[in-house]
């Protein structure tokens, strides 16, 4: 049979090197190259997007995943001649893919310019070498995201920018108002844009004129606010206003600057609001003390803000054990290093999921290894029984511990000593003598006595 014969119901049966010789072969029906488009292989499917015979549709669909492939396609320039729109047809994914290779051929900017879908077009605009005709007209394009996208670009006209700075949509003005270039008429009538996201845009620009900061000081906005309140540029008497905001957010925010007054810290210590104490609780300047202060903090964002810090003291590691948030203890029982204090804390936790986590820990101890190896819950034995060092006395207590469970694990150590190997071989419980058939290191004497077990994967396993 010759692949042009090829039924494309049988595709399924070709394995690779069969997939990858159809798909290469000059006579390959369209059909059997539909087939083999969705060949899970994609050296099968890089192979269809590049042979001439493949249907405009089944290119399409390849396009994101072989953009270079279908553009070198012999069957290509045929293609184009019969379907002057033929971008029309490739989905949006596929024709962004060809926007991103290098050195795009005209007819596929030209296409992709008259693509109906927005993203394309918006594709299309952050495109760098675009000509200045084509971005003039896509300035003018009917969707906003489209025009966002050219306002972001970094060739754009003075004429454009002015333009673009007095957008209908908000999300364009934004845009602009983070432009460097951006003439400074226009940078103070966006300072007074009707939307609160412009103005923060503006707020946000690092040669922001002492003029607009003045102006957005007097926002009514919460957001610009505290976009201007996280600078370190501010006046004076504009940081003391924003850091004694009604707002918490912006309070807040006055307290991520890099060097803040002394007396603000004392002020923000005692802030009605937690999200200004839990700023207060990031700053890489907190004392000790104060972070010892916040450990103890009734509010539950001020103990998450501290949970982002590496340097915290003892004792507020210790009250962060303490934490009414199941998972604020784990984080703190999972930590590399803890205080005893904060394991003593954690040893008493009501939640065994905490105690299971300490049982592995290896600056436990052998005093609290054995309280835990005593523990009422039987996940927190068997948590002792994974530890990597066991003291003699904390073996032989798991050894003899009242869960099957935990006795398996301890089966499995490498530390038990002959005497506890040979109890736990006879033990009655049929998964700890298969544990104990499985070591490596038995005694051929206990490896004889197990190879004669009542149970038969006992005996296959002490055979093995």
């Amino acid at each position: 049979m010759t692949f042009s014969e090829l039924d494309p119901r049988t595709l399924t049966v070709l394995g690779v090197p069969g997939a990858l010789e159809a798909a290469a072969h000059p006579q390959a029906t369209a059909q059997v190259l539909s087939g083999l488009s969705a060949h899970p292989d994609s050296r099968v499917r890089a192979l269809v997007a590049r042979h001439p015979n493949t249907p405009l549709e089944v290119l399409g669909s390849l396009a994101a995943s072989f953009p270079r492939e279908v553009l070198s396609n012999p069957g290509l320039p045929l293609m184009r001649l019969a379907r002057p729109n033929l971008l029309g047809v490739f989905p949006a994914e596929g024709v962004a893919a060809l926007l991103a290779l290098p050195d795009v051929p005209a007819w596929v900017l030209e296409g992709a310019a008259r693509h109906e879908d927005f993203s394309v077009r918006t594709a299309l605009a952050s495109y760098a070498g675009l000509s200045a005709e084509r971005v003039s007209a896509l300035a003018q394009d009917a969707g906003w995201q489209v025009r966002e996208a050219i306002a972001r670009r970094t060739d754009l006209p003075e004429r454009l920018i002015r333009q673009l700075a007095a957008d209908d949509d908000y999300d364009v003005r934004k845009a602009i108002a983070l432009r460097a270039d951006l003439p400074g008429d226009a940078l103070r009538t966006l300072a007074a844009d009707s939307h609160s996201l412009v103005r923060a845009n503006v707020a946000r620009r690092l040669d922001l004129p002492l003029d607009c900061m003045l102006t957005l000081a007097a926002d009514g906005d919460s957001d610009v606010l505290s976009t201007l309140a996280r600078r370190v540029d501010l006046p004076r008497k504009v940081r003391e206003w924003l850091a004694a905001n009604d707002h918490p957010m912006v309070r807040a925010a006055a307290l991520q600057a890099w060097k803040v007054p002394r007396e603000w810290l004392g002020r923000a210590e005692n802030d009605a609001d937690p999200d200004v104490r839990a700023a207060l609780a990031r700053r890489p300047d907190a004392s000790p003390a104060l972070l010892s202060h916040l450990a103890h903090d009734e509010a539950e964002t001020v103990r998450r803000a501290l949970l982002e810090r590496n340097d915290l003291p003892d004792e507020a590691v210790v009250a962060l054990a303490r934490a009414p948030e199941q998972d604020i203890r784990v984080h703190v029982a999972s930590a590399e290093t803890l205080p005893a204090g904060a394991l003593d804390v954690l040893m008493q936790d009501d939640d065994p999921n905490i105690r299971t986590i300490l049982a592995v820990r290896p600056d436990l101890g052998s005093e609290r290894l054995m309280q835990l190896a005593q523990d009422d819950s039987a996940e927190v034995r068997r948590g002792v029984a994974f530890a990597e060092t066991l003291p003699p006395a904390v073996l032989t207590r798991l050894t003899g511990d009242t869960n099957a469970g935990v006795r398996r694990s301890v089966a499995i150590r490498d530390d038990l000593t002959p005497e506890l190997v040979r109890q736990l071989a006879a033990d009655p419980d049929d998964g700890v003598r298969l544990m104990i058939a499985g070591r490596g290191d038995l005694p051929q004497n206990i490896r004889d006595l197990l190879r004669n077990d009542i149970d038969g994967n006992v005996r296959v396993e002490a055979t093995a």
